[in-house]
Parts: C-alpha cells; structure tokens; sequence
C-alpha cells in the first residue's frame, strides 16, 4: 500500500478508528474475566461485520464494501475462547490470487451501472457475507443480501461454502431471515434493483427450499429486514429506491424518494403475490424490526422507526462531524395492522431514546413477547453511536437502561436463554463493547433480569475488535 493510500484509508471514516479492517486470525483461550462466566451459558455468541482485505477506492469506500469477518467468543464451563475468522468466499480468494482488489465498491459499481460500465469478467457483484448470520438446520450461515448464504463450521468458524438450495434459490437471500422454532421454517426474502424487484421463499425444518413466489412492488427498493408471525410474513416497502434513469442523470442510484410511499405487506406464510395485504403508513425508513405476531384480527409488529435515511451516502455523511441526522435515528414503534377492517394505527413506545438493532428472546420470533433489547445511541456521537442498552416491557411500559460506561461504545446485543431457562428473559443479553479511552475490547454478560446492574462477567480480548453489524448466539 502507498503513502497515500495510506493517508486517504485514514481519512474514510469507516476505515479509520475502530473502524479500521484487522488482517490477523487468532484463537485466544480461557480469556480474562472480570466478574464470573456463569455455569448456566453454553454456546457461542458472534458478530460479524464488513473487513476489506483490498480496498479499490478508499476515498469512496462504503461501510458495506468490506469482506466479511465473524469474531466469536465460546462459553463453556465458565470459560470463554475467542475467535475471529475471515468468511472465505470465492471474491476473496480471487481477490487474494490476484493480490489485488477486482471489484469496486459499492457506490463505484452503482455508478459504473448507470453509465453502462463493463463489468469485471468475474461478475458485477463481489460476494460479501458481511452483514449477519443464522443457524437453521443445525447449519451455522453467514449472511448478506446480495447473495446466497454460506455455510461455515462450529466452533472453528472454517469457510464450508455457499448453499444456493439445491438451485432451487432463484434470487438473492436476505440478511436477516426468520426461524420459526416451532416449526422448524425458514422465511427468506431477496429484493434486486430489476424485476423481480422482490422475491419470497420458505425452506423446511430439513433445509428444503419449498416455496418461492415473487412480490409485486413498484419499483426497486432496499428492503433489509422482514418479520413473521406463526401465520404471516410481512414486508416493508419503503422509499430507498433503486433508479437507473436517476443515476443516468448524475444523480444517486439509490437515494430517498418519498413519493414512493412507505406500506407494510402481510402475506400468508404459503401464499402468493395475489394473497398479500397491503397497508399504507406515515412515509418512514425502517432498517431492523424486532418482532411480530397476531392477536385476533390485528397483525402486531415492532420495529425501530427513523423519518428517512441516507444510507447511499454513508461514506459522505460520516465525515460530516456537523450533519444533523436526527431525522435518521431511530424510535421504537409499534403498528397494528387489522386483516379484518383494512385499519393500522401506529404507536411511538418511546419518544425519548433513540436506539436500533431490536432484538429479542429468538426462540420466541413470530409470537407475542414482552421484552425487547435495543442499542441506545448518543445523537452526539458520529459513526457508532451505542453507548447503552435498552430492555423494553411491553407489558407495563417500563425501559431499563444499562450504560457502557465513559467512552465506551457497543452495538448489537442478543439475547442468551442460561441453560434450563424457564422465563422470557431467563438469560443473558450479551455484545462486544470498545473502550475508546484505554482502546481495549471486551465482551460483556449482563443477566437480563438484573439488567441495570453492572455485568456479571467482562471476557477481555486480548486483540481489537472493530465495529460491526449484526449479532447470533448459538447455544451449545
């Protein structure tokens, strides 16, 4: 690498900081505790989020451009191991022969797209995993929307590869899925900036693609996040649109259009494009819902709810230390869709803290729970703003706050059941935290049902680990 790549990757603010890619891999065993691991969590808790090995243009480089890198920490037996590997698709490995980048990043292609760029000869789209995982099938998956899941192993975290269904996966996999425990389904979605401009699909308990239907919608949208319940799967439309004669113009290719509208979609889980419900709502942007389920004729969903986005220029705006984005933080809210009468209403559950990444006791997805677990974020901070945790009770509208601590940032939490658990929130909420002032990582244990306490265990790592996106646990 140049000087002055060197200079301008210093300069990109997702490539800077905690931000900064890490090169090594390691396994690091029974790691320093502050506090107690306790005897009753077995598995693994996980993150993964965007790493680049090659960067084509660091002056344009997009926080979603990065290869993927999953770092882990194993429980088990009140000890903790820790791992960090490089998710191994076939683009990195090329990218690695070749000893230099291949494709471009994201806003480089969009715009090479609209001027009718050739593509590289290995295809327009690098395949990243970067964005989240699941384990469905007893197969642990990396994820991210513009392509197809990949299979990697237990504990070693070793690359196994893609799973494109037997063929029968005709569009591209969405980042964030829905496991149906009960059941065993699957609910997965795809959304292209061409027609079909979104897709849907079931796999079985037994890892079978068994449904797939396309849903109409008006244009190409950026549709991250779905949700279920134990009849439905529902679907956000919302105005972060994909515009090929935009882009022509000299304009973003994906930017926000309000004059798309913003509707939710509720389709029953085996039907079609022609059984889905559509209900139109305050235009909005929603990147993470938290869960969803039915009672009588209404269909509930939670979600964490901002007025617009700018997501296309991340890159920019996250250099801009004056832009106010407060029209891009997120609230909790609640709709109410009723199936019966056509009506949904809408409900701010916190007016106050603005927060993102919901998440949930999983083995409760597509059925009514109480307790939501949100990351808090400081509208006064730039690029990774959680510096708390949130628990929301539905029931009686009460909201714990855990904080970080000074100069302490998070992210995404998960909730951990401990092993025997009998309540919702019978368990652990778990995330990696960077100490900004001593610049050390650490994961933290909080016990949900003491949650503004402090936590019960702190398992230092011993090497950085950068921001990332979303977050798992798989219990042993």
């Amino acid at each position: 690498m140049s000087t002055q790549e060197k200079i301008e990757i210093e300069e990109n603010f997702f490539l800077s900081g905690n931000y900064a890619p890490v090169s090594e891999e390691h396994v690091a065993e029974d790691l320093e505790v502050i506090g107690e691991i306790p005897a009753d969590l077995k598995g693994y808790f996980m993150r993964i989020g965007p790493n680049p090995v090659f960067v084509a243009n660091p002056a344009k480089y997009h926080i979603f451009d990065g290869d993927g890198m999953v770092h882990q920490v194993e429980f088990d037996g009140g000890k903790a191991t820790y791992r960090n590997r490089f998710v191994d698709t076939d683009g990195l490995r090329k990218e690695r022969e070749k000893g230099s980048w291949i494709w471009k990043g994201m806003t480089e292609t969009m715009e090479d797209m609209a001027a009718g760029t050739p593509p590289p000869a290995e295809g327009m789209f690098k395949d990243l995993v970067n964005t989240a995982m699941v384990f469905h099938n007893d197969t642990f998956y990396g994820l991210m929307e513009g392509g197809v899941p990949h299979e990697m192993s237990l504990p070693n975290l070793d690359t196994v590869g893609p799973n494109n269904y037997e063929g029968r996966l005709n569009h591209p996999f969405t980042a964030h899925p829905k496991v149906d425990v009960e059941t065993g389904e699957m609910m997965t979605f795809g959304y292209s900036p061409m027609p079909p401009f979104c897709t849907y699909s079931v796999i079985n308990a037994e890892g079978e693609l068994v449904h797939s239907t396309p849903i109409s919608i008006p244009k190409g949208v950026m549709m991250h996040d779905c949700a279920i319940t134990d009849k439905h799967t529902i679907f956000l439309d919302l105005p972060i649109t994909f515009d090929f004669t935009r882009a022509m113009n000299g304009q973003k290719m994906l930017d926000w259009e309000p004059e798309n509208g913003s509707r939710i979609g509720v389709v029953p889980r085996m039907g079609s494009d022609e059984d889905i419900k559509w209900f139109e709502i305050d235009n909005c942007m929603v990147f993470h819902v938290a869960n969803a389920w039915e009672e009588g004729d209404e269909v509930v969903l939670l979600a964490c709810r901002a007025n617009k986005t700018e997501v296309g220029d991340a890159t920019e705006n996250a250099n801009d230390a004056d832009m106010d984005m407060t029209d891009q933080l997120a609230l909790f809210t609640e709709w109410r869709m009723n199936m019966a009468t056509g009506e949904v209403t809408e409900r701010n559950l916190d007016p106050v803290n603005y927060g993102e990444f919901p998440r949930i006791n999983d083995n409760l997805a597509g059925r009514k729970t109480r307790y939501t677990y949100v990351a808090g974020i400081d509208q006064n901070q730039r690029g990774t703003p959680f510096n708390r945790e949130m628990k929301y009770d539905g029931e009686t509208g009460d909201i714990q706050v855990h904080p970080l601590g000074e100069g302490c940032k998070g992210g995404e939490a998960i909730f951990a059941p401990r092993v025997g658990a009998v309540d919702e929130d019978d368990g652990y909420v778990i995330l990696f935290v960077r100490d900004e002032i001593n610049q050390t990582s650490e994961c933290r244990v909080i016990d949900a049902k003491n949650f503004e306490a402090e936590p019960v265990a702190r398992v230092k790592i011993p090497y950085r680990v950068p921001f990332g996106f979303h977050a798992s646990w798989v219990a042993k």
